[in-house]
């Protein structure tokens, strides 16, 4: 008796196939632009871009349904997401090889006129995550185990093999690894402001500078980009992920039309904003403001209340080290003070996260300092004193956990 509506289903599937194979494509549909892999220590990222914005068929926090193996028909574990709108057609009907020891394949199908399937052959599997994005358009799935075969992995990153599991407790954490994301880069220059001076060069001269100083203090560093390279906002968090980072910090130079706003601010990641941080976050992920209504409901459906609370104590010391470290040399430099935003590349990190905007580019006064190596040098060091901070704040803490 319970095998009658999987049997119903299936003969409905079987029926409609032959119609999808010779149909002719609906009007008004969107496409499927790309389909990218990554491939890390504890998880695999599969990233689909689309031409148009997702419409899921189920529920965000239901969408993706897990089916077990086939033994007899030769079929492994999978996962698969089905969304509306969108032709795909025959196109990647062979599938995408992965076979990097957690995953199979990736394949789309047609699964009805105006249904497209995504389905993941699975070799290991622990856990899953969805995210949806705009400009471009994407569904994010990371699907996350232990590899019984690390050497397959296929991402030039620095993986390490011991990295932690992104599901363990903030406060049980050891701060080890702190990961650092130059802003924009590449075909992508953020801000440019008075004089020509690029927030993408201004970027990553901070992060080489504060990577020296964390070192010095006894952290590992990893940097999202070394050089002058594009990255897409979830490469940059994928990196942070495989890392094993415990902190992320981002670092960008902030722009306004009022050429007379300047400051230093620091954003963590919380659901509310203000009109302000609105206009930076927008900027910031690429998005027009009126996507970040959107944007909210997405950030609801994930857990971000436990890092959250470890963000805002990370952005505090940090912005109160760099205040008082600045003002020793540079008296005038207005204090815009700790904020919070949507920042797609805060709530892809499953870490303690900051974004850290060092002044307008925009502004003359701001402009001259970040393009001042001793300034930058200054900055460097006093958020690495806040880092740090952190860190040993957190050991002092788990040590008073221990006594008997």
């Amino acid at each position: 008796m319970k095998r009658g509506p999987k049997r119903a289903l299936l003969a409905v599937v079987l029926l409609a196939l032959p119609l999808l194979l010779g149909a002719k494509r609906p009007e008004g549909l969107g496409d499927v632009r790309e389909v990218r892999t990554w491939s890390y220590p504890d998880y695999t990222r599969v990233v689909v871009e689309l031409t148009r914005p997702v419409r899921l068929a189920d529920e965000p926090d239901n969408a993706i349904h897990r089916l077990a193996a086939n033994r007899s028909a030769e079929r492994p574990e999978r996962l698969y997401l089905d969304f509306d709108g969108i032709w795909v057609g025959r196109r990647f009907e062979e599938g995408i090889p992965v076979d990097d020891g957690l995953l199979q394949a990736v394949r789309l199908g047609q699964f009805t006129l105006t249904r497209t399937r995504l389905v993941i052959d699975l070799e290991r599997y622990e856990r899953h995550r969805l995210l949806m994005l705009r400009h471009p358009d994407r569904i994010v799935v990371d699907v996350y185990s232990k590899r019984e075969s690390p050497e397959k992995l296929r991402w030039p990153t620095k993986p390490s093999g011991d990295s932690p599991d992104p599901r363990l407790s903030m406060p049980l954490r050891s701060v080890q690894t702190v990961v650092i994301d130059a802003g924009h880069g590449g075909r992508d220059p953020g801000a440019t402001g008075i004089g020509g001076v690029r927030e993408k060069d201004v970027n990553l001269k901070l992060a080489r500078l504060l990577g020296r100083e964390l070192e010095s203090r006894g952290f590992a560093v990893t940097y999202t980009r070394e050089r002058d390279v594009y990255l897409d906002l979830e490469q940059r968090t994928a990196v942070a992920e495989s890392a094993g980072g415990d902190l992320f910090v981002s670092l960008h130079a902030n722009a306004s039309p009022r050429r007379g706003t300047r400051g230093i601010e620091i954003y963590y990641l919380d659901e509310n904003h203000n009109g302000h941080d609105a206009d930076v976050a927008a900027r910031e992920n690429g998005v027009p403001r009126d996507q970040l209504d959107s944007l909210q409901r997405t950030l609801a459906r994930f857990r971000v209340s436990e890092a959250s609370a470890h963000s805002a104590t990370l952005a505090d010391l940090v912005h109160e080290r760099v205040m008082a470290g600045l003002a020793k040399r540079y008296r005038d430099v207005p204090d815009l003070g700790v904020k919070t935003g949507p920042f797609y590349v805060l709530f892809l990190s499953s870490m303690p996260s900051i974004l850290v905007e060092t002044g307008f580019l925009t502004n003359k006064r701001d402009a001259k300092l970040l393009r001042d190596p001793g300034y930058l040098s200054t900055f460097a060091e006093q958020i690495a004193v806040g880092l740090a901070t952190y860190r040993d704040r957190g050991m002092r803490l788990a040590a008073r956990d221990r006594r008997p």
